[in-house]
């Protein structure tokens, strides 16, 4: 049997980047999806190409009765919702923090958190009507380690997986478990600042991921697809409250290579002898 086989879902920014390889990967392990973003002519194709498995919506995920509307949409198609990933997510201001403009501050905030906090409140009520269900939010490592996005997206992520853990203490005793992705350097339009435009300028990000993490590789929005497979399904049922670290190994340090070249440029390649 597929991971997802019979599975209702709802995935916010389902139209590009991670949320588009996971309903990809959610329709081929069983599972129908609303698509839900603010890309139409995107978002229409995608529909069309994966046929009665799937049905676009356009949301904006700030927007309340829009996320309302995708989850409703869910439940009156297909009877109910097993799944909902609050993926849509962009990069938020950027620039030093005296320079950052209140209200793109607001707009950061309005998408990155408010857009989680009304994708959980929405879908918690059928899935406690249910008794099951898995929320999925994706934060991002930047949420956990200072230094690896802007301050509005760090702050914002960091918000999302605090989030995520407080609402899992709350739905656990329904059966509805509640976790986040945290993914690392992935390849897609929103890492290449090119959300709407062709996919190639994606390409050009991926020789820049990598290098320094112990999987040499950028990481692909299948990555994080996998993950979010495997929180939706079956498999994990004791697993919540959790920030899943999705980043090839990106925020635990060094890779060896470069902790040999960090030895010799300061000599360390011995065992260090008070008295020499």
């Amino acid at each position: 049997m597929a991971e997802l086989d019979g599975k209702i879902a709802v995935v916010t920014g389902g139209a590009s980047g991670i949320g588009e390889g996971s309903v990809r990967l959610f329709v081929e392990e069983g599972a129908r999806v609303v698509i839900a973003d603010m890309q139409v002519e995107r978002g229409e194709a995608l529909a069309a190409e994966l046929g009665d498995a799937a049905v676009f919506a356009r949301v904006e995920v700030s927007q309340e009765a829009d996320v309302k509307a995708a989850v409703d949409l869910a439940v009156s198609r297909w009877g109910r919702l097993d799944i909902i990933f609050n993926n849509a997510g962009f990069g938020g201001v950027i620039g030093p923090i005296e320079e950052i403009p209140v209200d793109e501050f607001d707009m950061t905030y309005n998408v990155l958190v408010r857009g989680v906090f009304l994708g959980m409140k929405h879908a918690t009520p059928i899935m406690k009507k249910q008794g099951s269900g898995s929320i999925i939010n994706t934060g991002s490592i930047a949420g956990m380690v200072s230094g690896y996005g802007p301050h509005a997206y760090s702050g914002a992520k960091s918000a999302v997986i605090q989030m995520t853990k407080s609402v899992a203490m709350e739905l656990g005793e329904h059966n509805i478990r509640v976790n986040a992705i945290c993914p690392g350097f992935i390849a897609t339009p929103l890492s290449a600042n090119c959300v709407g435009r062709p996919d190639e300028l994606v390409e050009k990000v991926k020789s820049t991921f990598g290098k320094s993490q112990a999987i040499p590789r950028s990481g692909l929005p299948e990555d994080i697809a996998q993950m979010a497979c495997w929180l939706g399904g079956d498999r994990s049922t004791f697993v919540t409250a959790q920030a899943m670290v999705v980043d090839g190994g990106c925020i635990s340090g060094l890779k060896w290579a470069d902790q040999r070249s960090f030895q010799r440029e300061f000599h360390l390649t011995k065992f260090y002898r008070p008295d020499e």
